[in-house]
């Protein structure tokens, strides 16, 4: 049987295929096929599946390549939203793809507990261990996962553990980033080619603070019902009985309005919290991270 854990060859990305929506669309087609040839060359794959854009776009493009050698995984786990289950099930059924569950439990590790800097590493060693296991048993010789060149831009110890492991990145070998896949999985019909971005739920709660399934399913109960208000892009920061609600800087005006207020507050206290505040800096990836300068190194 073929072996998978295999180290990357780690190619550079390749900022030319990283266009914004209105870049050169030629580049951006030449980057899918850079993406078609590369998963051609793998001969079979299993595919990390979260049922976000990124992961989306690559499993159809390894479909496309690979025909019936894809298989996709989902984690199953209580730092994932309900909702990613569902939305990973209807798209892969779209697709037509092989699709399996895996249920993980990142919460019987006390270390991820404790919820070090390092919290990403421990999360994705365990997750991409057991995949690459699974890999095995089915015959495939590559386990894939979607990263894109931008992630590449922020704090991220989980790509430690990639590396580690063997797992290839197939967007940032291409140099793919978040502009370009959503217009490739436009072109390609993806339904949830405009979804927002998505991250799991322990990234919402201060690092070297406990991680509970309590405070876990508070926040995706919040997180819910603010998306049902109508607001997409959301993140519930959880500070004890403190929500620090992220919106895009679009949408805190429209959270001030009258009677919207009042809605979000009586949704967050059923929710769990007992206080609820609005970060007037908005919506940014990773603002936890912002305590980590130190190991930033900034």
């Amino acid at each position: 049987m073929a072996a998978v854990a295999r180290v990357p060859s780690g190619h550079p990305a390749n900022p030319e295929n990283n266009q914004p929506a209105g870049g050169n669309s030629q580049l951006i087609t030449a980057g899918y096929e850079e993406l078609l040839t590369a998963l051609r060359a793998m001969n079979g794959v299993l595919v990390a599946f979260s049922g976000g854009v990124d992961s989306s776009l690559l499993l159809a493009a390894a479909q496309k390549a690979l025909g019936e050698a894809v298989l996709a995984v989902t984690a199953v786990s209580p730092i994932f939203p309900p909702s990613d289950l569902e939305s990973a099930r209807l798209l892969a059924g779209a697709l037509g793809v092989r699709w399996i569950t895996l249920e993980t439990d990142e919460l019987a590790d006390p270390h991820f507990r404790a919820n070090p800097p390092n919290r990403c590493y421990l999360c994705k060693k365990r997750l991409f261990t057991r995949l690459l296991a699974e890999a095995r048993r089915q015959g495939l010789p590559w386990v894939i996962e979607a990263t894109n060149a931008d992630d590449l831009a922020d704090y991220r110890p989980g790509l430690i553990a990639l590396r580690e492991l063997g797992i290839r990145s197939p967007l940032v070998e291409v140099g793919m980033g978040k502009q370009a896949i959503r217009r490739l999985a436009r072109s390609e019909r993806l339904p949830n080619w405009d979804r927002p971005s998505s991250a799991c739920l322990a990234s919402r709660i201060p690092y070297g603070e406990a991680i509970t399934r309590e405070r876990l399913e508070r926040i995706a109960r919040a997180e819910t019902a603010l998306r049902g208000l109508g607001f997409r892009q959301v993140r519930v920061r959880d500070h004890g009985v403190v929500a620090r609600i992220e919106l895009m800087k679009d949408d805190l005006e429209r959270l001030l309005a009258a009677g919207q207020r009042e809605e979000v507050i009586a949704s967050c206290r059923a929710a769990g919290y007992r206080y609820v505040t609005l970060d007037l800096q908005g919506y940014r990836t990773g603002s936890l991270n912002e305590t980590l300068e130190a190991v930033r190194g900034e």
